[in-house]
């Protein structure tokens, strides 16, 4: 890599303002920004939202709303590109600079199929004839490590994981081989073993067409794995530039440093210890199984089968302990928890809350109990109600359950929740589009506590938000748990976060418990392949850690709920090689005090054509 100081940058941003005239007044988005990328070298930009970062590579591209303006200077390999018209811009975006972004979903377009999508780039940037086009995209889609490329090439994008998804927006980046390469939060909304991945791509393609890369990112873990130099922004403004050593270990700012310390580790020493088993057992679920009917196509027939999310599931909860529930999507978290809620329809198994069976409750009764159980949503402004103040909604809950209460005790009792959540009850009449996302979620928060439940089920509650407002949710359901007294299910595919919460942790994979024990237990002496491969994919805010890491991969896609197999990835010596054929079930084994790990081969490898369930690399 080039990273000399007296070689000329590949892209020179100098003294970058933007702003935007909006109704409330003018503005200033950015202001005063100067960074420089070499070739081959890799940026990254940090800050929190509304620090100004997607703004600032969105005028490198040449991208901003029609209400922005923009002054300084930008400049690829010494020409000035700020300002061009936008034909020749068009000759630049795509073809010598790419851009990732965040939401591939929401970049594609949903009615054409991807090859057709990447096929256009090509149209438009290098002339190419069909025959070509066509060999070049499936060259860049097994480049990005897509598997079967010239199927996907032939799907829409709603038919791929987010991470196929995300992995086709990069290969589109690339087909052109660009100088440049802007990745804008390219791996926020994936399982941490598919943003593993997908950073692994980035970095070999770095050294493989020495590209330049501006990686932006909240996740400081992200970030050390695969930077050489880091500028952190803060409300618009550079405020810390340096290499990607100094900033993690020699920072200067004060607002450097509580980014890192906001981090969740899941190498922390402050472990949860868990609950005693003397204490109230509050929740036992039984054998709880859901399956839903789907169609399922088999050449130009298609037939009726039941798709099983959860699979014969079995845990038991204390009370004032959390029981944190991990595995990537997909894996039956929040099928699991609504089922244990009644939201949705079991298809066997049993739920006893505090002795009584909610799965045998008529529909009177269960409301009567529903006042002890409440949950908290990953996406707050989608679960609250647009037309109502944070205040009809945080005493919504109280006026179904709590009647004989007065309008004047109703108000109170909101507004002392609000204050304890931390929003200002002066807001009570305000609405959740007047909100950001950490203080929709306080809301969230206050409307499930406002009847001090016994049972909270936070549902990736925090997965959306920054590390800084992420670790104050966290902090706060902690407090509110020892105030009250209540046990938690908390939900989320990051261990790491799991970790700085949870009594006890349960694996999920397709459905099944895979692992289950102490939060010390699974997360320092981890026992089954797939938590282990959870585990090493959890970026750590230690550059030299990520750089010497050794990483167990799990090769392939994962294998379909539909395919019988499935439940025997990891045990493919006991697996029947038919997909319709009743499989051995694993199960789930004491490995210690408390530790449970389901029936594993103690070595299996990558799948071929005898053997297409993948297995661990």
């Amino acid at each position: 890599m080039n990273n000399s100081d007296t070689a000329e940058p590949l892209l020179n941003i100098r003294n970058l303002a933007i702003e935007f005239d909006t109704a409330d007044g003018r503005v200033k988005a950015v202001q005063d920004v100067s960074i420089s990328v070499n070739r081959g070298e890799c940026l990254g930009l940090v800050g929190e939202s509304g620090s100004g970062k997607s703004q600032t590579m969105h005028a490198v591209m040449g991208l901003l709303d029609d209400n922005g303006s923009v002054s300084g200077s930008i400049q690829l390999a010494g020409q000035e590109i700020l300002g061009l018209p936008p034909g020749e811009m068009n000759t630049i975006r795509g073809k010598r600079i790419g851009m990732i972004f965040q939401d591939p979903l929401t970049s594609l377009t949903p009615h054409m199929k991807i090859g057709r999508q990447m096929m256009e780039v090509l149209s438009l940037h290098e002339k190419l004839g069909r025959a070509e086009a066509l060999k070049r995209v499936e060259e860049a889609l097994e480049l990005v490590r897509i598997p079967d490329a010239r199927t996907r090439m032939n799907q829409f994008p709603h038919e791929l994981s987010g991470g196929m998804r995300q992995r086709v927006m990069i290969a589109m980046s690339i087909l052109c081989n660009p100088e440049v390469l802007i990745a804008d939060e390219p791996t926020t909304a994936l399982d941490v073993t598919i943003q593993a991945q997908i950073l692994d791509i980035i970095k070999d393609l770095q050294a493989d067409i020495a590209m330049a890369v501006v990686l932006v990112s909240h996740d400081m873990g992200v970030i050390a794995g695969i930077c050489n130099r880091v500028a952190v922004m803060k409300s618009g403004r550079i405020v810390e530039q340096a290499s990607t050593d100094d900033i993690f270990y020699a920072p200067q700012m004060d607002y450097t440093r509580a980014l890192l310390d906001s981090m969740p580790r899941i190498d922390a020493d402050d472990v949860v210890e868990p609950i005693s088993q003397y204490r109230e057992k509050v929740l036992e679920v039984t054998d709880m199984t859901v399956k839903f009917p789907v169609q399922s196509r088999q050449g130009l027939r298609s037939r009726n089968k039941l798709l099983p999310a959860v699979q014969g599931v079995n845990f038991e909860l204390f009370k004032g302990e959390t029981l944190g529930i991990v595995g990537e999507s997909g894996c039956g978290k929040s099928t699991l928890a609504r089922a244990v809620l009644r939201l949705i329809g079991r298809s066997d198994g049993s739920v006893l809350w505090l002795g009584k069976d909610l799965t045998k409750l008529d529909k009177q009764s269960l409301s009567s109990e529903r006042k002890d159980l409440q949950i908290v949503f990953q996406d707050p402004l989608a679960s609250l109600n647009p037309r109502m103040t944070i205040g009809q909604s945080i005493s919504e809950p109280l006026w179904t359950h709590r009647p004989e209460l007065s309008a004047a005790a109703v108000k109170d009792q909101v507004r002392a929740m609000m204050d304890r959540v931390g929003l200002s009850p002066q807001w009570i009449n305000r609405y959740p589009h007047e909100f950001s996302g950490g203080q929709n979620q306080r809301v969230g928060i206050a409307r499930a506590m406002i009847l001090k439940p016994g049972l909270v089920i936070a549902d990736e509650a925090v997965s959306a938000l920054d590390v800084t407002i992420q670790a104050q949710i966290v902090q706060l359901l902690r407090e509110l748990q020892l105030e009250y007294g209540m046990s938690m299910l908390f939900i989320s595919h990051d261990l790491s976060v799991v970790r700085q919460l949870a009594h006890r942790i349960m694996v999920l994979y397709l459905g099944r418990v895979v692992e289950l024990g102490s939060s010390e237990q699974v997360c320092a002496s981890p026992e089954h392949p797939y938590t282990k491969a959870l585990i090493s994919a959890v970026p750590r805010p230690d550059p030299a850690f990520e750089r010497a890491k050794q990483r167990l991969i799990l090769e392939g896609d994962v294998p379909s709920p539909l395919d019988s197999r499935s439940s025997l990835r990891f045990l493919q010596s006991k697996m029947i090689n038919d997909p319709d054929a009743e499989q051995y079930v694993p199960q789930l084994l004491p490995c210690g005090h408390g530790h449970y790990t389901a029936e594993h081969d103690p070595v299996f490898g990558p799948a071929d054509s005898n053997n297409p369930i993948a297995g661990v690399s």
